[in-house]
């Protein structure tokens, strides 16, 4: 991969209008992604079965399910908990989200009531899923009540992965000002989370703050400067703020950097309108 060019961001007055489209969707999926990979990370002890189900479902997700099948099928109270949380990452990662959402959730009522740690993890995992299927309104049902098991449990960090995407969900119910207090608990909670920053540029960006959405894209940039949505975003804010020439750096690195990938060719559109313009 080749080195990622570096932004150079500065804030510039805000045009009349917005020349480019709105957020990129890739960026919502590459999110809801990463978050349940990282709450799939934070579930388990390295001995234990479910670690080793789910390491498999990494390498042979088709074998991770009929495992994590039989695995179920023998399990008893709680454990029922962990054989399900493997097969729902499993069928997630075969995009079979709607069976991966129902089966997460299962695999939460199968958790004990006071082990509300493992029962927001899981209940997050439900949210995400649903995410993923395109029901955001029933998504954030699921991350409203994994946010209060979060806190009740006092864990901070899954809280604030939660606040990431009820801020997903939240902004396809078109609710800004919720969406906007939902990053402000993530920051909060994760203040070296890029994503968290990026988000929170996306969505100033938007409501026309663009001064904030600037500070807030160079802090993420200064996070995971490989990150390509991350220039995909950097360039539609200088776009906007009239900084054609940053604009067109940012999405040539995002263009260098990923080639082959979808936000390369967002990228590629947004220089194509922007010459033309």
């Amino acid at each position: 991969m080749t080195p990622f060019l570096a932004l150079l961001l500065q804030v510039g007055p805000a045009p009349a209008a917005e020349p480019i489209s709105p957020l990129p969707p890739e960026m919502e999926q590459q999110r809801a992604d990463r978050a349940r990979r990282n709450a799939e990370a934070e579930a388990v002890q390295p001995a234990s079965q479910l670690a080793q189900c789910l390491a498999r479902t990494r390498r042979d997700p088709g074998g991770a399910v009929e495992e994590a099948e039989v695995w179920l099928e023998g399990a008893q109270g709680g454990e029922r908990g962990d054989a399900g949380q493997c097969l729902g990452v499993a069928q997630a990662q075969l995009g079979q989200s709607a069976a991966s959402a129902e089966t997460f959730l299962a695999a939460r009522d199968a958790t004990p009531a006071d082990d509300r740690r493992l029962r927001a993890l899981r209940g997050a995992l439900a949210g995400g899923a649903l995410l993923g299927e395109g029901d955001p309104a029933s998504a954030l049902a699921l991350l409203d009540s994994a946010r209060d098991d979060a806190v009740a449990a006092g864990e901070g960090a899954i809280a604030g992965q939660i606040a990431l995407d009820r801020a997903i969900a939240l902004v396809a119910l078109d609710r800004p000002a919720d969406a906007a207090d939902a990053l402000a608990a993530a920051r909060a909670a994760l203040p070296d989370n890029a994503q968290a920053w990026l988000l929170s540029a996306t969505l100033s960006r938007r409501s026309g703050e663009l001064a904030e959405a600037q500070t807030r894209i160079e802090r993420a940039a200064e996070l995971a400067p490989l990150d390509p949505a991350i220039g995909l975003e950097a360039g539609v804010i200088a776009a906007m703020t009239g900084r054609d020439e940053a604009a067109r750096r940012s999405w040539r690195s995002v263009i260098e950097m990923a080639p082959d990938s979808p936000m390369a060719a967002t990228a590629q559109t947004y220089l194509d309108r922007l010459d033309a313009a």
